[in-house]
């Protein structure tokens, strides 16, 4: 890669940022498409945050910040504006300067889980839909199904408050019928999205309970695993359609590249995220 004085620059910013992986996949995109761009990963503290975005967007070449833990929920206080998403789950992963000089956030997990969706064939218009976990991915989940049409959103999580709380600002924000459950019954319901970190650590129980899934309905788990995770393997032992988060992941790629003012790059992927998928693959 050549960096040169017209190169337009971009941070990934965290605290630690040793595991981040962005910069090996948009850094490979830039170069390969023949984008003047390079994606930098910073490390900043916690207390520090404020006052590296203030003088970094000085910086008349920066093009945007992409934002990882533990900086997504403190960044949405630090932007003028927001989507509707970052403002329900109250983070955002990425940062922009508007013309006007004022920062723009928006959150792309849950744009990345619906692009996926439609990545599947799966229409949740009129749909009855069911998010168990209501963390940071939950909210942004949850977020962007209430705008795609859902005929009714169900919310249950592990601790019962955190679930009322997002369907009360869910309410107050769009006109979705939301519901805070008491358990995660899947009865009823045509998809169904694991939200949890349950299945990432060998012996974890099932989210729910998959017996109880009716004969058409469709799982999500959105834990990005090498190998399928065991809410997977029980859907395919009693035949129903599941599908692993790693899409959420990939279709997030070009929708940021767009955000952060790259839409013929964006574009290009677009048409085929083959190469997207391959540099994002679990290792």
């Amino acid at each position: 890669m050549t960096i040169t004085g017209h190169t337009r620059v971009f941070f990934i910013l965290g605290d630690p940022v040793a595991q981040v992986r962005a910069p090996e996949v948009y850094n490979h995109l830039f170069q390969r498409h023949g984008v003047d761009a390079v994606l930098v990963p910073i490390k900043v503290a916690p207390a520090q945050l404020s006052g590296f975005v203030q003088h970094a967007f000085s910086a008349q070449n920066l093009g945007g910040l992409w934002v990882t833990i533990p900086h997504k929920a403190p960044m949405l206080q630090l932007v003028q504006h927001s989507d509707l998403g970052a403002q329900v789950a109250g983070a955002v992963n990425a940062v922009r300067r508007n013309e006007d000089g004022s920062l723009q956030g928006a959150l792309f997990d849950g744009v990345g889980f619906i692009y996926g969706l439609d990545h599947f064939g799966i229409d949740v218009a009129g749909q009855r839909v069911l998010v168990v976990g209501t963390g940071g991915g939950g909210q942004a989940v949850a977020a962007a199904l209430a705008q795609r049409g859902v005929a009714h959103l169900g919310l249950a999580n592990r601790s019962p408050a955190k679930a009322q709380t997002l369907a009360a600002r869910l309410r107050k924000a769009t006109a979705v019928s939301v519901e805070a459950l008491s358990d995660t019954d899947p009865t009823g319901f045509d998809l169904v999205v694991n939200c949890t970190s349950q299945g990432l650590k060998a012996g974890d129980a099932l989210p729910f309970d998959v017996a109880r899934l009716g004969a058409t309905a469709q799982v999500v788990d959105i834990i990005m695993s090498r190998t399928p995770t065991p809410l997977l393997q029980a859907c395919a032992a009693r035949g129903v359609t599941a599908h692993a988060g790693f899409e959420m992941l990939v279709q997030q790629v070009p929708q940021m590249l767009h955000f952060v003012g790259l839409p013929e790059l964006a574009q290009t992927l677009q048409q085929d995220l083959s190469e997207v998928r391959s540099l994002l693959a679990p290792r």
